[in-house]
């Protein structure tokens, strides 16, 4: 096996085996072959993990900010130093393109550490003024205390840096639960890099284990006071469940239905170009994909035919050749899904412009038109490289079956007119929406989240220091003061 060296979990410091019966073969979703194996964990590692994070964050918190930086700083200088190796992990564990992994690993995980490295310099006091004569009140921003990360495959080394390096910069203490399906690439290495950086033993934990045997228990668990989920609403919708039980603070950032509307005056070439990329970038399975594309009908024929073009130009196939752009799908499970949804919108009246093919975790493009809004997979996120184009007359329809879904994580609006533009993005609930772009857009500063079924809370720059810790506020009399009775 081509990573048997990963087959060890880190709990306090120290690189052992997990304690469940249960073992995990990790295989490449495009060649099947498998990659790696390891040992489970049960929930006496979980709550060894916790513990550990517990005793290392009581001195983490005292740590002076500007050593927390220098940790951060170290461990984006181990990335640059490696980042073929771990990009070569992302191509074979995730089935990322060479392209997505490198953008992954310099554009984006590197962008928001750095972001995230001068968290620690802003967890400042802050003096206001009393309304009670002689008393001054201040409030300091502290850490939680510790964080129960749960993280998804889809961008693993990402999406999971971006909550353990927020929830570090900020004094917390970490326990981890990658993907089984990405445990290396969105759990180990971040630990082995850690660790490598000078990060005290304890404070950041790696457990990988079953949803079935630990999911539940990691965030019932009576330490964390926080937990963060990125991943499907079904699942995020039970970890708030079980987290509101316990009064513990959530950032759930969870699916979306992403709409991507092209109005009767938008510049059809540039909107193509934007929509190829929004669609089919890593398979379409990200969150923020385009899942809905909403035309007008008088631009309608004209964007299709060009779309169609395009999809037809995109190489599919081996995500370690560097030319090629849709790789495989995490797992079969997925293809036959997808499938299934293309079959029933089918038999519903949609119509198959482009029809692709399934090849064991491959799938290549599909894109389906005159799909109307109430077809299950105009509902559905499909996470994968299939198109539904949805004709509407004008733009009042066009905002109308934006808002006819539960989510609302990203959107797009394509106009000719600015103006024309941020009007109708205004009247889209999402948490995010972007004016003659796609929907695929973060940015390490910049609020990132969504409504309705698409999550709770913001990650990224303030919003991200807001999640990660709480406010205290101490006040002090410095003259005897008055009382009603005493």
């Amino acid at each position: 096996m081509k990573y048997s060296k990963w087959n060890q979990m880190y709990i306090d410091g120290t690189w052992r085996e997990g304690t469940s019966d249960k073992t995990f073969q990790n295989d490449n979703p495009y060649s099947g072959e498998i990659i790696s194996e390891i040992k489970l964990a049960s929930k006496a590692d979980v709550d060894e993990a916790y513990e550990a994070a517990k005793n290392g964050q009581q001195e983490w918190e005292k740590t002076p900010a500007i050593e927390k930086t220098k940790i951060i700083e170290k461990a984006i200088s181990i990335i640059e130093e490696r980042s073929a190796e771990f990009a070569e992990i992302l191509i074979e564990e995730a089935g990322s393109s060479a392209l997505k992994a490198n953008v992954e690993l310099h554009h984006i995980a590197i962008a928001f550490m750095k972001e995230a490295a001068t968290y620690p310099l802003r967890m400042h006091k802050e003096s206001i003024p009393s309304i009670i004569s002689g008393k001054e009140n201040t409030l300091t921003r502290l850490p939680v205390g510790v964080v129960g990360v749960i993280s998804p495959w889809n961008f693993p080394f990402h999406l999971t840096m971006r909550s353990v390096v927020s929830a570090l910069a900020t004094g917390n203490g970490v326990v981890l639960k990658p993907a089984t399906f990405t445990y290396i690439s969105g759990g180990l290495l971040l630990a082995d890099i850690f660790e490598k950086a000078g990060l005290p033993k304890g404070l950041l934990n790696v457990v990988v284990g079953s949803g079935s045997e630990i999911g539940d228990y990691m965030v019932e668990h009576p330490i964390p006071r926080m937990i963060s989920f990125t991943g499907s609403t079904e699942v995020g919708q039970r970890i708030g469940r079980l987290a509101g039980g316990k009064l513990k603070k959530t950032a759930l950032e969870l699916g979306g239905n992403n709409v991507f509307i092209v109005l009767d005056d938008a510049d059809i070439e540039q909107a193509v170009s934007a929509a190829v990329f929004g669609k089919f970038m890593h398979q379409g399975q990200i969150c923020m994909a385009i899942n809905r594309f909403i035309v007008d009908r008088k631009v309608y024929s004209k964007f299709v035919e060009l779309f169609t073009a395009k999809a037809k130009e995109i190489k599919v196939g081996d995500p370690a050749d560097k030319e090629t752009i849709i790789g495989p799908l995490i797992e079969r499970k997925q293809v036959d899904r997808i499938l299934s949804l293309i079959d029933k919108s089918l038999k519903q009246g949609a119509k198959l412009e482009l029809e692709g093919e399934a090849n064991g975790n491959l799938l290549s493009p599909y894109i389906l038109t005159d799909v109307t809004n109430d077809m299950e997979i105009a509902q559905e996120e499909i996470f994968g490289p299939v198109a539904v184009v949805i004709p509407v007359e004008g733009e009042e329809e066009a905002v109308a079956i934006a808002n006819d879904s539960e989510f609302g994580l990203s959107g797009a609006v394509f106009s000719g007119s600015t103006q024309r533009g941020v009007k109708v993005a205004e009247q889209i609930h999402t948490g995010m929406i972007h004016v003659n772009d796609q929907t695929v857009n973060d940015e390490p500063h910049i609020a990132f989240g969504g409504e309705k079924a698409s999550g709770l809370g913001r990650f990224n720059g303030e919003w991200a220091l807001e999640e990660f810790t709480t406010v205290k506020w101490i006040s002090i009399m410095h003259q005897p003061r008055n009382y009603p009775f005493s």
